[in-house]
Protein backbone atom coordinates (compact mmCIF):
# COMPACT_ATOMS: atom_id res chain seq x y z
CA UNK A 1 0.00 0.00 0.00
CA UNK A 2 1.49 3.55 -1.02
CA UNK A 3 1.79 5.97 1.69
CA UNK A 4 1.87 9.71 1.09
CA UNK A 5 3.41 12.15 3.28
CA UNK A 6 3.34 15.92 2.87
CA UNK A 7 5.66 17.98 3.44
CA UNK A 8 6.13 21.67 4.41
CA UNK A 9 8.76 24.08 5.26
CA UNK A 10 9.51 27.48 3.82
CA UNK A 11 13.29 26.77 3.74
CA UNK A 12 13.98 24.68 0.68
CA UNK A 13 17.47 23.53 2.15
CA UNK A 14 15.83 22.31 5.72
CA UNK A 15 12.90 20.34 3.28
CA UNK A 16 15.28 18.96 0.67
CA UNK A 17 17.52 17.72 4.03
CA UNK A 18 13.94 16.56 5.43
CA UNK A 19 13.46 14.57 2.58
CA UNK A 20 17.22 13.05 1.99
CA UNK A 21 16.97 11.54 5.94
CA UNK A 22 13.35 10.07 4.73
CA UNK A 23 14.19 8.64 2.18
CA UNK A 24 15.41 5.25 3.71
CA UNK A 25 11.66 5.47 5.52
CA UNK A 26 9.87 5.81 2.48
CA UNK A 27 11.34 3.16 0.48
CA UNK A 28 10.47 0.74 3.83
CA UNK A 29 7.06 2.08 3.95
CA UNK A 30 6.71 2.48 0.15
CA UNK A 31 6.06 6.35 0.70
CA UNK A 32 5.75 8.86 -1.72
CA UNK A 33 6.65 12.74 -0.60
CA UNK A 34 5.35 15.65 -1.94
CA UNK A 35 7.53 19.01 -0.75
CA UNK A 36 6.15 22.14 -0.28
CA UNK A 37 7.68 25.69 0.49
CA UNK A 38 4.23 27.53 0.79
CA UNK A 39 1.59 26.43 3.54
CA UNK A 40 -1.08 28.18 1.06
CA UNK A 41 0.01 25.47 -1.87
CA UNK A 42 -0.02 22.73 0.88
CA UNK A 43 -3.75 23.49 1.92
CA UNK A 44 -4.70 23.76 -1.97
CA UNK A 45 -3.16 20.21 -1.90
CA UNK A 46 -4.29 18.78 1.21
CA UNK A 47 -7.96 19.36 -1.07
CA UNK A 48 -7.53 16.55 -3.54
CA UNK A 49 -4.83 14.30 -2.25
CA UNK A 50 -5.10 12.58 0.96
CA UNK A 51 -2.02 12.06 2.87
CA UNK A 52 -0.68 9.84 5.48
CA UNK A 53 1.34 11.87 6.76
CA UNK A 54 1.80 15.61 7.32
CA UNK A 55 5.48 17.08 8.49
CA UNK A 56 4.56 20.39 9.34
CA UNK A 57 7.71 23.40 10.17
CA UNK A 58 6.92 25.59 13.23
CA UNK A 59 8.35 28.74 12.02
CA UNK A 60 6.64 30.29 8.35
CA UNK A 61 6.10 33.36 7.06
CA UNK A 62 2.71 32.95 5.89
CA UNK A 63 1.63 31.11 8.68
CA UNK A 64 2.86 28.87 11.60
CA UNK A 65 2.70 25.33 11.65
CA UNK A 66 0.19 24.91 14.28
CA UNK A 67 -2.23 26.87 12.47
CA UNK A 68 -1.31 24.77 9.01
CA UNK A 69 -1.86 21.62 10.85
CA UNK A 70 -5.18 22.66 12.55
CA UNK A 71 -6.27 23.50 8.96
CA UNK A 72 -5.09 19.89 8.01
CA UNK A 73 -6.34 18.62 10.54
CA UNK A 74 -10.22 19.91 9.92
CA UNK A 75 -9.34 18.81 5.92
CA UNK A 76 -7.84 15.05 6.57
CA UNK A 77 -8.40 14.25 10.29
CA UNK A 78 -7.36 10.91 9.89
CA UNK A 79 -3.67 12.18 8.76
CA UNK A 80 -0.74 11.72 10.95
CA UNK A 81 0.24 15.31 11.58
CA UNK A 82 3.71 15.83 12.94
CA UNK A 83 5.58 18.87 14.25
CA UNK A 84 8.94 20.07 13.02
CA UNK A 85 10.77 22.83 14.70
CA UNK A 86 14.16 24.10 16.26
CA UNK A 87 11.98 26.01 19.34
CA UNK A 88 11.60 24.25 22.48
CA UNK A 89 9.55 26.20 23.76
CA UNK A 90 7.08 24.31 25.41
CA UNK A 91 4.04 26.94 24.93
CA UNK A 92 4.81 26.13 21.22
CA UNK A 93 4.44 22.26 21.28
CA UNK A 94 1.23 22.71 23.85
CA UNK A 95 -0.32 24.68 21.39
CA UNK A 96 0.89 21.91 18.73
CA UNK A 97 -0.31 19.15 20.29
CA UNK A 98 -3.28 21.08 21.77
CA UNK A 99 -4.66 23.10 18.58
CA UNK A 100 -3.53 20.58 15.65
CA UNK A 101 -3.54 17.07 17.88
CA UNK A 102 0.07 16.66 16.73
CA UNK A 103 1.43 13.00 17.16
CA UNK A 104 5.07 13.92 17.81
CA UNK A 105 7.54 16.79 17.24
CA UNK A 106 10.62 16.51 15.79
CA UNK A 107 13.55 18.97 16.95
CA UNK A 108 15.83 20.73 14.52
CA UNK A 109 18.28 19.39 13.69
CA UNK A 110 16.57 15.83 14.14
CA UNK A 111 18.66 12.70 14.81
CA UNK A 112 18.18 9.86 11.62
CA UNK A 113 17.58 7.17 14.06
CA UNK A 114 15.17 9.27 15.93
CA UNK A 115 13.30 10.28 12.69
CA UNK A 116 12.70 7.03 11.71
CA UNK A 117 11.47 5.84 14.99
CA UNK A 118 8.95 8.64 14.72
CA UNK A 119 7.99 7.78 10.90
CA UNK A 120 7.72 3.86 12.34
CA UNK A 121 5.33 5.04 15.46
CA UNK A 122 3.20 7.34 13.05
CA UNK A 123 2.81 4.77 10.63
CA UNK A 124 1.39 2.47 13.46
CA UNK A 125 -0.53 5.19 14.60
CA UNK A 126 -2.12 5.74 11.17
CA UNK A 127 -3.20 1.97 10.84
CA UNK A 128 -4.81 2.14 14.29
CA UNK A 129 -7.16 5.47 13.23
CA UNK A 130 -8.02 3.31 10.05
CA UNK A 131 -9.00 0.22 11.61
CA UNK A 132 -11.26 2.31 14.38
CA UNK A 133 -12.61 4.28 11.92
CA UNK A 134 -13.24 1.08 9.61
CA UNK A 135 -14.98 -1.02 12.75
CA UNK A 136 -17.40 2.04 13.59
CA UNK A 137 -18.45 2.37 10.20
CA UNK A 138 -19.21 -1.40 10.25
CA UNK A 139 -21.28 -0.49 14.07
CA UNK A 140 -23.25 1.86 11.97
CA UNK A 141 -24.05 -0.08 9.52
CA UNK A 142 -24.83 -2.85 11.84
CA UNK A 143 -27.17 -0.64 14.35
CA UNK A 144 -28.81 0.82 10.93
CA UNK A 145 -27.11 4.75 11.43
CA UNK A 146 -25.44 4.29 8.11
CA UNK A 147 -26.68 2.62 4.82
CA UNK A 148 -23.81 -0.20 3.45
CA UNK A 149 -23.87 2.64 0.13
CA UNK A 150 -23.28 5.37 3.06
CA UNK A 151 -19.84 3.31 4.06
CA UNK A 152 -18.72 2.71 0.48
CA UNK A 153 -19.37 6.35 -0.10
CA UNK A 154 -17.00 7.50 2.84
CA UNK A 155 -14.29 5.04 1.82
CA UNK A 156 -14.12 6.36 -1.67
CA UNK A 157 -14.46 9.96 -0.67
CA UNK A 158 -11.23 9.50 1.97
CA UNK A 159 -9.41 7.18 -0.93
CA UNK A 160 -10.16 9.38 -3.52
CA UNK A 161 -11.41 13.33 -2.61
CA UNK A 162 -14.33 14.53 -4.66
CA UNK A 163 -14.74 11.63 -6.39
CA UNK A 164 -18.29 11.36 -5.10
CA UNK A 165 -18.84 14.64 -5.98
CA UNK A 166 -20.19 15.25 -9.52
CA UNK A 167 -21.71 18.17 -11.35
CA UNK A 168 -24.37 17.01 -13.59
CA UNK A 169 -25.73 18.97 -16.58
CA UNK A 170 -29.45 19.58 -17.68
CA UNK A 171 -29.23 16.90 -20.15
CA UNK A 172 -27.71 14.39 -17.19
CA UNK A 173 -24.40 15.10 -18.75
CA UNK A 174 -21.52 15.19 -16.43
CA UNK A 175 -19.35 18.43 -16.37
CA UNK A 176 -16.08 18.64 -16.05
CA UNK A 177 -14.18 22.06 -14.62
Amino acid sequence: MMHRILLLDDEQNVLLALQRSLKSVAKDLDMKMELFNSPKDAVARLSDTVFDFIISDYHMPEMNGIQFLSIAKEMQPDAVRLMLSASAEFKTILGAINDAEVFRYIAKPWDQDELFEIIQQANARRQQLLEDRRLADELRVQRGVMTPQEQETKRLEETEPGITKVKWGPDGSVLLD
